[in-house]
């Protein structure tokens, strides 16, 4: 069991958080706030509870990866490029900051200047109750370092700036950083916070001990990103929808015709494997019994209606058919549980988001008869985003690598950390 703000006394002490703030942005403004209003119920219950100083940690964005890209783009059309200038731009937490600020309705002292270290004074010299923010934890190469001593480093200096650690930052919790864990070391209680307590919640159970019949919609494009996630999966599965991009490489190894869908010639074995050890546990395999395809991958490419599993040589699979979702509505009715990570075409494209769709509706379905359902990985949650059924799903993960790694099986370092010393 996972320790929550819950489980110690606030009171008069110093919190230092991790909150996952790598929100999308644009000329300075945050696009999509998601992410900072899924932190607001742990922020406030903290606040509530009469802290000296709540000290909040955030990435944003890779500032090194993409400050290297940038300036190899300029250095390549011939123009300066101002290092400092791009990455205030960019990778800044300061509008976060005040964003934050609007929506808590509380001020946030942003303790900036480039850098996470030497802000002890500061923080300590704050009213009580007082919200800070620290800048981009990835400005310094400590924070991802492969180095432990060097994770330390950065780690022991966030500690001076708590009594306790709060991670609630799910979506880094399978990143072994120097804000997400190694900062545990070396403050004397480490506990989780609601959005991490949820996460686990619903996630972990259906690895360890799901309400059945659990079935699993894994869809996606690429199989090669999805081979742990299926294993784990059949070990408690009924049933397993495989969709999306990665279900022409298994009707492939099946011996079906293809056309020019996406097939990762390398996974060809990986696919039977999986075929193989399914049928072993007895677990059912679900492929796309008819698509909708099109003559290229082009968001304005025709529709065309294959009826059949075989896709012609001149067409590649864009989306599930008729059948196929008529076989999806059947078997999500047995579920008690459903776990739903990657689409199963290419929603994105109007033309071909009607199998997505209509999967999401019936998972909604599911949720409003009592099953449990769950959506985790990025494209699944656009997905039911995009289509207005979040809020009609048990649990929409906040996650994508870190919903993936759980789902297959994995202990996430920094969950860990927050199980009790």
């Amino acid at each position: 069991m996972i320790k929550t703000v819950k489980n110690v006394d606030l009171t008069g002490k110093r919190v230092i958080m991790r909150v996952d703030f790598n929100v999308p942005m644009k000329d300075g403004v945050v696009q999509d706030d998601t992410r900072i209003t899924a932190a607001l119920p742990t922020i406030r219950y903290i606040l509530d509870q009469g802290v000296k100083t709540l000290t909040l940690m955030s990435h944003l964005g890779d500032p090194s990866k993409d400050t290297k890209a940038a300036k190899e783009k300029a250095e390549k059309a011939g123009k300066n490029f101002d290092e400092k200038a791009y990455i205030r731009g960019k990778h800044r937490l300061a509008p976060v900051a005040a964003y934050l600020e609007k929506k808590l309705g509380k001020p946030v002292i942003f303790a900036g200047e480039d850098s996470c270290y030497g802000k002890k004074a500061f923080i300590d010299a704050q009213p009580a109750g007082s919200v800070v923010m620290l800048e981009n934890t990835r400005f310094h190469k400590e924070e991802t370092a492969q180095d432990a001593a060097a994770r330390d480093k950065l780690a022991q200096e966030l500690a001076t700036y708590g009594d306790i650690f709060v991670n609630d930052a799910f979506g880094t919790a399978h990143r072994d950083h120097a804000s997400t864990a190694s900062i545990a070391k070396f403050v004397p209680v480490s506990v989780a916070g609601f959005l991490m307590e949820k996460e686990v919640a619903y996630l972990e159970p259906i690895v360890t001990n799901p309400q059945k019949p659990l079935v699993a919609v894994i869809g996606g494009a690429k199989v090669s990103s999805k081979i742990a996630v299926l294993e784990s999966l059949l070990k408690n599965a009924a049933a397993l929808i495989i969709g999306g991009g990665m279900a022409y490489t298994f009707l492939k190894v099946q011996g079906h015709k293809v056309g020019k869908s996406l097939v990762e010639a390398d996974q060809l074995d990986t696919a039977q494997r999986i075929l193989d050890a399914a049928k072993k546990a007895g677990v059912e395999i679900l492929l796309p019994l008819d698509h909708v395809g099109a003559e290229a991958f082009d968001a304005g490419a025709s529709p065309v209606a294959i009826e059949g599993i075989d896709i012609p040589d001149t067409l590649l699979g864009l989306d599930v058919g008729p059948k196929t979702l008529g076989k999806y509505q059947e078997v999500l009715a047995k579920a008690k549980t459903i776990v739903w990570n990657g689409p199963v075409g290419v929603f994105e494209f109007p033309a071909f988001a009607k199998g997505t769709e209509a999967l999401a509706t019936f998972v909604a379905e599911a949720t409003g008869k009592g099953v449990i359902t769950v959506v985790g990985g990025g494209d699944s949650v656009a997905a039911v985003n995009q289509f207005g059924l979040a809020s009609q799903m048990s649990h929409v993960s906040t996650g994508g690598g870190a919903s993936l790694e759980l789902l297959e099986g994995k202990k996430l370092p920094g969950i860990e950390v927050t199980r009790g010393k």
